[in-house]
C-alpha cells in the first residue's frame, strides 16, 4: 500500500491522561446529558439549539463565542438547551481545503495530527470549563471519538459518513444522542437505515480491538436538505417533509423518534441569512402539528462573531473559513425569538 508511516500518535487514553476532565465538570456534564436525554424521550418539552460556527478554527474566538452564550442560555433556560457547537474536523467534497483543528491547528500551517490532537481537547475542555456548556462535534472519523467523547453531550454524523458501516456501529456505542444527517441525495431511507442500525447492538473491530455495544436509542434522524443530480439544492424542512419523516418513522421500529433541522447546509443553499427565515418556519409546523411538535426536538443553526465568511489568511477575527454564519447579533436575536416561539 502506498501509505507512508509518519508518526506514532498518542493513544486517547493518554491524552486524557494528559488532560483529564475534573470530577466536577464530569458531574457538570452527566447533569447536562440527563437533560438533553430528557428532551430525546419527550420526558421534556425544552427545545435544542445547537449553534456554533462551521468550524472551530480558532480558540480565542470559539471561546468568545461560547462566553456569550451563557448570558442567553441563563434567560432561555426554561424552555431551550444550547449546545454549542465545536467542529473540530471537517469533512471536504473533494478532499481539498481546509479540513479542520484537528489536521491543521494553525491554518496557514502544514497539518501537524499531534498538536491537532491536544488542540481539538484543549478547546472541547476550554469551553466546558469556561462556560458550562457541553459541547457538540461531529464523528468524521470514528477511531478519534475516544479525545473528545467524555467532553461531548451530542454527536452529528455527516451527510457523506451516514452510509458507513463504522458510523453506524460506533454510533451504537455512544451513551449521548447520535444525530444521523440525511445524504446529500436526501434519500430518507438511508437516514433511517443509519438510526435502525445505531440503535441496535453490535460487535465489531474498534481500534484493534473486538467491541461490544449495547446500541444507543437517542439515535435520531438530522434534515439538512439534499442537492439533486442537476447540483441544485432540495429543502427538506418544509411542512410537508416533517410530515413524510413523522409517517416514515412509525413505519419502523424505533426508540425515540425525534429530529433536529439543520437549518443551513442544502436547506439554505449556503444563503446563511435563510437560517432566520428556515427557523421560523419549523416552529411554525410544530405549532400548527402535535405529531410535528413531539418529533421535532430542536434545530442546529451555524452562527459566529460576525456574519459570512472569510478566506485563510484574511484575519477577520470571529468570522468564518468555511461556510458563512449568522454573526453573534442576529444569532441572538434568533434564540430569543426560539424561545418565544416553541
Amino acid at each position: 500500500m502506498g501509505l507512508e508511516f509518519m508518526n506514532m500518535l498518542p493513544s486517547p487514553a493518554e491524552i486524557r491522561e494528559q488532560f483529564p476532565l475534573p470530577s466536577g465538570l464530569a458531574a457538570l456534564k452527566e447533569q447536562r446529558d440527563q437533560e438533553i436525554r430528557q428532551v430525546l424521550t419527550g420526558k421534556s418539552d425544552k427545545f435544542l439549539v445547537i449553534i456554533g460556527p462551521c468550524s472551530a478554527d480558532n480558540e480565542e474566538a470559539m471561546l468568545d463565542y461560547a462566553r456569550r452564550l451563557v448570558p442567553v442560555q441563563e434567560k432561555v433556560k426554561d424552555r431551550l438547551i444550547l449546545i454549542p457547537r465545536v467542529y473540530t474536523n471537517k469533512p471536504r467534497t473533494t478532499g481539498e481545503g481546509y479540513k479542520g483543528l484537528l489536521h491543521q491547528p494553525d491554518p496557514e500551517k502544514k497539518p501537524n495530527m499531534y498538536e491537532g490532537l491536544i488542540a481539538i481537547r484543549r478547546m472541547h475542555m476550554h469551553v466546558v470549563e469556561e462556560t458550562g456548556l457541553t459541547t457538540a462535534d461531529e464523528m468524521l472519523y470514528p477511531e478519534n471519538l475516544r479525545y473528545l467523547d467524555d467532553l461531548m453531550s451530542y454527536i452529528a454524523v455527516g451527510a457523506r459518513s451516514v452510509e458507513n458501516q463504522q458510523h453506524r456501529l460506533v454510533a451504537s456505542g455512544c451513551d449521548v444522542p447520535v444525530g444521523m444527517k440525511n445524504p446529500t441525495s436526501g434519500d430518507l431511507s438511508v437516514m433511517l437505515n443509519s438510526v435502525v442500525a445505531a440503535q441496535g447492538s453490535h460487535e465489531f473491530i474498534f481500534r484493534g480491538f473486538e467491541v461490544k455495544t449495547p446500541g444507543n436509542p437517542l439515535t435520531h434522524t438530522i434534515l439538512r436538505g439534499a442537492v439533486n443530480k442537476h447540483g441544485q439544492n432540495l429543502p427538506n424542512y418544509h411542512y410537508e417533509d416533517l410530515i413524510l419523516l413523522h409517517q416514515l418513522y412509525h413505519e419502523r421500529d424505533l426508540k425515540n423518534p425525534a429530529c433536529i433541522v439543520d437549518a443551513n447546509h442544502s436547506n439554505s443553499g449556503k444563503q446563511y441569512s435563510e437560517q432566520i427565515r428556515i427557523v421560523k418556519e419549523v416552529l411554525h409546523s410544530r405549532r400548527h402539528s402535535s405529531e410535528i411538535r413531539d418529533m421535532v426536538k430542536g434545530v442546529m443553526i451555524e452562527s459566529y462573531l460576525e456574519p459570512g465568511s472569510q478566506k485563510i489568511g484574511e484575519h477577520c477575527y470571529g468570522k468564518s473559513i468555511t461556510d458563512p454564519c449568522l454573526g453573534w447579533e442576529d444569532s441572538q436575536r434568533l434564540i430569543f425569538e426560539i424561545a418565544q416561539g416553541v
